[in-house]
């Protein structure tokens, strides 16, 4: 398959640049930042990114969404990486909407999933439990009780969880941590008795929460996907969003790359634009080829996805490998080149440095999918 987008795929992306780039624009984090903003981003901004029908680009037509694929979803969190756009796009529209969609009963799904098309429900991911990205090290547990389940332990780094209305808990129903069996994914209402909510602000003022577990009750229905078997449900959603956070990593590289451009065809230095200066040059054009590798290693993990997610994770591993990369790389060159003033906070690069690191990390860094990629090939 090309490695370009198709007609309808770039109409989307020229409607979701124009919608984000007038209504988001990284002054819009800046005043969310220096206001302290309770709920990190704008509720009536989310509501008419759902009118534009963003939200619900992975929720099935007969549910009310879009019906469209993993390209698409990579398309607009591209354009929110550009704008550093705080949304709950990546936790709900990407994350939870993937995984009500294939773990989904009939029941779940037309519950929730019309909401979440329109804006009206935020859902969070919670999984990580330590400083680092490691599904299989699930141990908040599940046990019996009654007809359905008791969750005690606790979770970290849950992205948008300080706002969710409806949380997806990976737990350990079965086996111990570390086990690829006996985890299981279970739909909870943060306003159950026993769960605490703690936000967290993130380096780059984006929100998450650590939220505890103290024996929560969840029924039979609550049970998303089959008991036990959760893992390669969990996978399968969690290669979506490394692909989606991949996506706006290319978008934040790009843009931190034209912004870097244009202050140096503008900044002089001994009566001369240091973009004039030759080895400036070839720091700049280096740059360019690795964005332009990276946005084709990312647009190849997303069709993957889109036509046989079972077999992209090994492509999705270079993606969200490749693309932290590029993104560090990005926003160092950035801040460089900028000289003093690329520290100031005067200057938005810094924000872009922040979401990078935050992004890199998310889901897996570099040598979390590094380790992936030798374990499938059996090193």
């Amino acid at each position: 398959m090309a490695l370009v987008l198709t007609e309808e795929q770039t109409m989307l992306r020229d409607s979701a640049r124009g919608f984000i780039g007038d209504h988001a624009p990284v002054s819009h984090l800046r005043q969310l930042r220096d206001s302290n903003d309770a709920t990190g981003f704008s509720r009536d901004l989310w509501r008419r990114f759902a009118e534009m029908g963003f939200a619900g680009l992975l929720v099935p037509e007969q549910f009310g969404g879009s019906g469209l694929g993993c390209v698409e979803a990579g398309v607009v969190m591209e354009e929110i990486g550009r704008t550093l756009m705080p949304s709950p796009f990546l936790s709900t529209g990407v994350l939870a909407a993937s995984a009500l969609s294939r773990g989904g009963n009939a029941a779940q799904k037309s519950d929730y999933l019309p909401r979440l098309a329109k804006g009206e429900l935020i859902a969070a991911l919670a999984i990580d439990e330590g400083a680092k990205h490691r599904p299989l090290q699930t141990a908040l547990q599940a046990t019996r009780s009654g007809n359905g389940f008791r969750l005690s332990g606790a979770k970290s780094m849950v992205v948008d969880g300080h706002v969710a209305d409806l949380l997806i808990v990976a737990a350990r129903s079965a086996g111990s941590s570390g086990d690829r069996d006996g985890l299981t994914l279970f739909l909870v209402d943060p306003k159950t008795k026993g769960v605490s909510v703690e936000r967290t602000s993130m380096v780059d003022y984006h929100n998450a929460a650590r939220i505890e577990f103290g024996g929560v009750e969840v029924d039979a229905d609550g049970v998303l996907g089959d008991l036990d078997e959760g893992h390669t449900l969990l996978d399968g959603v969690l290669n979506i969003g490394r692909g989606a956070l991949a996506s706006e990593m290319v978008g934040l590289s790009e843009e931190v790359f034209s912004r870097t451009v244009e202050y140096l065809k503008q900044r002089k230095q001994f009566g001369k634009l240091i973009g004039e200066f030759q080895a400036l040059q070839h720091r700049a054009a280096q740059l360019y080829i690795e964005i332009e590798i990276t946005r084709a290693a990312v647009l190849k993990a997303l069709q993957a996805l889109d036509a046989n997610p079972a077999k992209a994770g090994n492509a999705v591993a270079v993606a969200k490998a490749r693309a932290g990369s590029t993104a560090t790389r990005a926003v160092q060159e950035g801040v460089q080149m900028h000289g003093g003033m690329g520290m100031t906070d005067q200057f938005d690069i810094g924000f872009f440095m922040k979401r990078a690191r935050v992004c890199e990390e998310l889901l897996g860094d570099a040598n979390y999918h590094a380790e992936q990629l030798a374990r499938a090939r059996g090193y």
